[in-house]
């Protein structure tokens, strides 16, 4: 596999793919980590986590169309514009879900997985009733394009740049909010020991439906990053759910650390093996090699203390 090339051939490969593969790492850290909050602090197995990205992807797509129908002079701030709604949209979504079905299923894992997973079959069916069964495709403003001339043979995609940029951004916001922020001690809180975060006067089903909107929305803005990657469709979220699944066990449950290390290790290696093998057999291979360090290590690569 690398008999063909020399080492300063192959030091370039790995750094062009390693920076190709900046928009997969920023969709696998901003939907795990919205997965492993949710996850962590719930216990719920949110098998419609996908489709929530895909909302952030038909939000994303609709103001893109938006702008350029009504607001062509704004057009290249777009999708800034679009972030913002798409968290917004799947973050509300998410507390109404939370409030209409989650909160009846709490200590109930397997009916969450159940019941999230007939979730995401309804909205799979209202995506395609609202937006047809079609993909649809998403158009960049022109300064997005292209890519930054590193050396002579490492070019480094621009969009993927400025995706990392804002997973970055978004990241430090939630581990301040879980680390520094009142809500957050209050949500660790929740973590560690549920029933006495509650006799000690904490709302803990606030926290709950608030939580669960942040890891909602948070999943929405990996949507609108999504759209730098793929074609929206109504099934698409269903081929990034088990990817993300993966990276928060890998992972560690409930750990920031572990999740970004995770998404960071699995997306690097999906991306270089993709240049060297067909994309079936690098995901095949990253899945083995995943597998056997969890055989090892089955507590994922950073495990959280909780009270039981």
């Amino acid at each position: 596999m690398f008999g063909d090339y020399s080492f300063s051939d192959l030091g370039s490969i790995f750094v062009m793919q390693g920076f190709a593969g900046l928009i997969l790492f920023s969709v696998f850290v901003l939907m795990a980590l919205g997965l492993a909050i949710i996850f962590g602090q719930m216990g719920v197995i949110n098998m419609a986590h996908g489709e929530f990205m895909i909302l952030g992807a038909y939000v994303t797509w609709m103001t893109s169309t938006f702008f350029q129908a009504h607001l062509p002079a704004l057009f290249s701030i777009y999708f800034f514009i679009a972030m913002i709604l798409a968290f917004l949209a799947c973050g509300a979504l998410g507390m109404f879900v939370e409030w209409a079905m989650i909160r009846h299923l709490y200590k109930r894992p397997l009916d969450t997985l159940l019941a999230t997973w007939g979730l995401s079959l309804i909205l799979q069916q209202l995506y395609r009733t609202v937006f047809g069964a079609r993909e649809v495709g998403v158009e960049l403003p022109q300064w997005m394009m292209g890519s930054w001339q590193a050396t002579d043979s490492i070019q480094i995609p621009i969009n993927g740049m400025l995706v990392m940029a804002i997973t970055l951004l978004i990241t430090l916001a939630v581990a301040y909010i879980l680390y520094f922020s009142s809500w957050g001690r209050q949500v660790r809180a929740v973590v560690q020991n549920r029933v006495m975060a509650d006799a000690v006067g904490i709302n803990t089903e606030r926290v709950d439906r608030y939580t669960f909107g942040l890891g909602c929305g948070i999943a929405g803005v990996a949507g609108s990053a999504f759209t730098m990657i793929g074609s929206t469709g109504p099934t698409s979220g269903q081929l990034y759910i088990v990817d993300t699944f993966l990276v928060v066990v890998f992972g560690g449950a409930g750990s920031l650390a572990g999740t970004i290390a995770s998404a960071f290790t699995i997306s690097q290696a999906r991306s270089t093996l993709e240049f060297f093998t067909s994309g079936s057999m690098a995901q095949v291979m990253t899945l083995l090699a995943v597998v056997i360090i969890l055989m090892l290590r089955p507590q994922g690569l950073f495990a959280l203390k909780v009270r039981k």
